[in-house]
């Protein structure tokens, strides 16, 4: 019902009677709340997570005519330095507002912030109005094209990430000098380290399940101080929502814990770095029947799906790997892919089917890591599939038996943020996956990133050079 209300209603008067009907059901449970201050917040291309504390009585207001969000949002990188290679906005418009519509299904109440009632945004208007350089946006377009061909798409996302003893002011006085990790050792599936910081622990599972993030699992990694958590399948707007706050949301209960948690693809070169594995499958219209399995193994469409993720894979790698180091994580032996291959149940392939019954069967995306942007890897995921499956691609590439790291039958990715993002600005597959505005602004961000990067004198470079040469 709360996508319901999002899309082009074709003056169907029972829509806007469900839309009403859920405004006001909101706007009782704001009340009921008892709260004066609403948190609201959008996703920028990062994937960070950008929003305000708001009065009840503005957020009610906003419910009518929408929310002013600053569009220097869409302006700026990660650290707020504002972008001068793109057209959608900048000094030369004056960083105006957008029009931020509150999306009522996604309310909630922050638990460990004495229940202040919560909401995710987004850029949506009706249909082609929708703000194209908007993440969610974007997810919620491929979404559509999925329900039009009579899918359910039902996703899932997994996270590692690192914790550490400190808080964000030791680590700034610091200058990001590396801190310590909160347990030490390589403790990989350890009951005993998560219970040596079971407060901790349990406050994450605990009250992220109150959030309306429910965990299927989470257990410690190897390395010192790692975890990684599952989130439980849901229809895959709402698993990119959980996938975005769950990150927020770790962050802030850690820092409560005088911790801090760090969502980086690859903080150290001696350590595996941290996945953000994607789990997929793809139901019928009334969600009873797994398409992607067949009593004789691999369905057809799910053979479709995999070999269009193959086929665009090397286009469209930044939406998977955003960042400078996240090709830091993309390296031979460290559970992470580095080649264009799909496997069953092997888990040094780019693509993991994962076998199982009408209910378990399912593919997992195992390029992403922990520091992509949840609804542009989804996105990236479904419309790469989907365009397996319209344009009846088979499966020809056969599937890896072993090493991954050593079938390179149908090409390697890209080492490098730089030349996976040329790879995608020459291409017509991304456009016509995503759109010629999103891709745009996109490719322009992350060239943005890679040349603010290469301004930069490294500790490597004085370590290297600074005496010998």
């Amino acid at each position: 019902m709360g996508e319901l209300i999002h899309e082009e209603t074709s003056g169907r008067l029972w829509e806007y009677k469900i839309f009403d009907m859920q405004k006001e059901e909101v706007i009782k449970r704001v009340e009921k709340s008892g709260h004066l201050k609403i948190k609201v917040a959008i996703t920028d291309i990062d994937g960070v997570l950008r929003g305000k504390i708001i009065h009840k009585d503005k957020f009610i207001s906003a419910l009518n005519s929408k929310l002013g969000f600053c569009d220097v949002v869409f302006g700026w990188d990660s650290g707020d330095v504002c972008y001068d290679n793109v057209e959608f906005t900048g000094w030369h418009s004056g960083y105006p507002d957008a029009k931020a519509q509150i999306d009522y299904a996604t309310i909630r109440q922050i638990p460990w912030d004495n229940s202040m009632p919560f909401f995710l945004a987004d850029f949506s208007g009706s249909g082609s109005n929708d703000l194209a350089v908007c993440p969610r946006n974007l997810l919620r377009k491929i979404n559509r094209q999925c329900e039009s061909l009579g899918f359910q798409a039902i996703y899932a996302q997994e996270f590692e990430w690192f914790n550490f003893k400190s808080n964000d002011d030791h680590l700034s006085e610091n200058n990001f000098a590396v801190p310590e990790p909160m347990t030490s050792g390589m403790f990989g599936y350890s009951v005993l380290r998560t219970s040596q910081k079971s407060d901790y622990f349990n406050a994450i599972f605990d009250q992220l399940a109150e959030f309306d993030i429910p965990l299927e699992g989470m257990h410690t990694e190897t390395g010192p101080g790692v975890y990684e958590a599952a989130i439980y399948h849901d229809n895959i707007i709402a698993a990119a929502d959980k996938a975005t706050l769950f990150k927020t949301s770790v962050k802030e209960i850690a820092s409560r814990h005088e911790l801090i948690a760090s969502f980086m693809a690859k903080w150290n070169s001696a350590l595996p770095g941290c996945g953000g594995h994607i789990h997929q499958s793809l139901w019928d219209s009334e969600n009873k029947n797994n398409l992607f399995y067949s009593a004789d193994g691999m369905s057809d469409i799910l053979q479709s799906f995999i070999a269009g993720q193959l086929y665009c894979l090397p286009d469209i790698l930044p939406m998977y790997a955003p960042t400078i180091n996240s090709y830091k994580r993309l390296s031979e032996g460290a559970w992470a892919p580095t080649t264009i291959t799909w496997g069953m149940d092997n888990r040094t392939t780019a693509i993991r089917v994962i076998p199982g019954n009408n209910n378990s069967m399912r593919v997992e995306m195992r390029v992403p890591g922990s520091d992509c942007n949840p609804y542009l890897a989804m996105a990236a995921a479904l419309a790469s599939g989907l365009y397996g499956i319209k344009n009846n691609l088979k499966l020809q590439i056969k599937p890896t038996k072993g090493n991954g790291y050593t079938d390179t039958q149908n090409g390697k990715l890209s080492s490098n943020l730089m030349d996976a993002t040329q790879k995608m600005k020459n291409s017509n597959i991304a456009n016509e996956l995503f759109g010629e505005a999103f891709v745009k602004h996109f490719i322009n961000t992350r060239e943005w990133e890679w040349n603010k990067f290469m301004q930069e004198v490294t500790d490597w470079e004085l370590k290297r050079y600074f005496e010998i040469i």
